[in-house]
């Protein structure tokens, strides 16, 4: 609504040009670039997989899922961390059984 250039009023004050709301630069964390998978995708394949991520993806192997969940829960903080991490390493398992058929 423009405003009116009254001193009172639902639009009072002077007219001006609106400026326009830029989206703030924290609403985009950890949002997944082209770059950004290119760069972990690199790493992972230089350093492999660290020790912890190593015993839950044998855990996994050997259908030991809630014990996982466990591990990655006490290692990365937080329950939904460790959902994504479990599901992470679910589907490099699964990448991984289907490269060696």
């Amino acid at each position: 609504m423009a405003r009116s250039n009254l001193s009172s009023g639902l639009n009072k004050g002077h007219p001006t040009t609106p400026i326009p709301k830029a989206a703030k630069p924290s609403y985009r964390k950890g949002i997944k670039t082209e770059r950004n998978g290119f760069v972990r995708s690199v790493i992972r394949e230089v350093t492999g997989f660290s020790p912890y991520e190593r015993r839950v993806m044998e855990l996994l192997r050997n259908s030991k899922d809630k014990r996982a969940r466990k591990l990655a829960k006490k290692r990365l903080g937080t329950l939904l961390r460790s959902k994504r991490k479990i599901e992470e390493l679910s589907a490099i398992i699964q990448e991984q059984r289907r490269t060696a058929h």
